[in-house]
């Protein structure tokens, strides 16, 4: 039972973050129908630009509390992972928004391998330790032990789905949003006007990778340019395993594919002595995705989108 307690916890950690990014490619999806391949990059520039600022303030104001080197480094990441997201947008995927489907999909698929690469050359390739802000020692439930760093992540989570939850449902800038994923052409006739709505679902969704991006880092203790890459599959596998385009579906297939992935690496490993569980963790997502995907192509909560004017 201790080992089923410890791998819910674990998973329901891993679930969150998932949960944050595939928000971001089911928000995108939902409303131009494009796979943003360089999302997980994003979490990456996040994460690093954490990293950087940390150091940075570490150096020059000793003493100041962990948190408030966590939260300030957490802003800024935030802000400039959503320039990021929203130069390429503009730069990358909308002169080819008419285009057909295959040509922004390439081109997301490159400015994956760009930003990476960027990535690289500005902080070097090396593996970098990310500083532990908070404090180690562990809370007890039930047997199993979660650290102050996953109860943030939890919280931060809960948190961000509850904000952008009222602001798609609640908001002026939500109900455009919906409408635009409706039909962007009858929206804009309406006085919506598409382009900043869109600007605006990309800010958003890099501002949630930027979190997870940062919480990643903390809860694994290293950043590097390739960070963002499994996370960002991960996501996406989530995102389809819950129905892409549905933000509902995101969450409940980010939490179940963390759940999967933990449980199943846990108690193989336990079967195994540990030999097998940490390295086929990952086929178990896989592995059901296909097997839901069979059953139920649209996903778990998939509804057809509307066709397009």
């Amino acid at each position: 039972m201790d080992t089923f307690i410890q791998q819910v916890i674990n998973g329901l950690v891993l679930g969150s973050m998932y949960a944050l990014v595939a928000l971001g490619y089911t928000m995108v999806y939902g409303i131009i129908g494009l796979i943003n391949f360089a999302h997980g990059e994003v979490l990456m520039v996040g994460a690093l630009t954490s990293w950087t600022i940390i150091g940075w303030m570490q150096e020059a104001m000793p003493g100041t509390p962990g948190w408030l080197i966590l939260l300030i480094s957490l802003i800024i990441a935030c802000v400039v992972a959503a320039t990021l997201n929203f130069v390429i947008e503009k730069v990358a995927y909308r002169p080819l928004r008419d285009s057909p489907r295959l040509a922004p999909l390439i081109t997301a698929i490159g400015m994956s391998l760009l930003l990476q690469t960027l990535a690289m050359i500005i902080w070097k390739p090396n593996y970098k330790p990310y500083p532990t802000l908070l404090p180690r020692t562990p809370f007890e439930i039930g047997g199993a032990v979660i650290t102050p760093t996953q109860v943030l992540i939890l919280g931060m989570t809960v948190v961000s789905l509850a904000v952008l939850m009222w602001l798609v449902n609640y908001t002026k800038l939500g109900r455009a949003m919906r409408a635009t994923a409706e039909n962007p052409r009858v929206a804009a006739l309406m006085g919506v006007k598409p382009d900043v709505v869109i600007s605006a679902t990309f800010v958003i969704g890099a501002v949630l990778a930027a979190i997870a991006g940062v919480m990643w880092a903390a809860n694994y203790g290293t950043v590097q340019h390739t960070m963002g890459f499994l996370p960002g599959l991960k996501a996406f596998t989530a995102a389809v395993f819950g129905g892409i385009g549905n933000l509902g579906g995101a969450v409940l297939g980010g939490i179940l594919l963390g759940l999967i992935e933990s449980l199943g690496a846990g108690y193989i490993g336990t079967l195994t002595g540990g030999v097998l569980g940490s390295h086929y963790s990952d086929i178990f997502a896989f592995i059901v995705l296909i097997f839901v995907l069979t059953l139920r192509p649209s996903g778990l909560l998939g509804e057809r989108v509307a066709d397009r004017a």
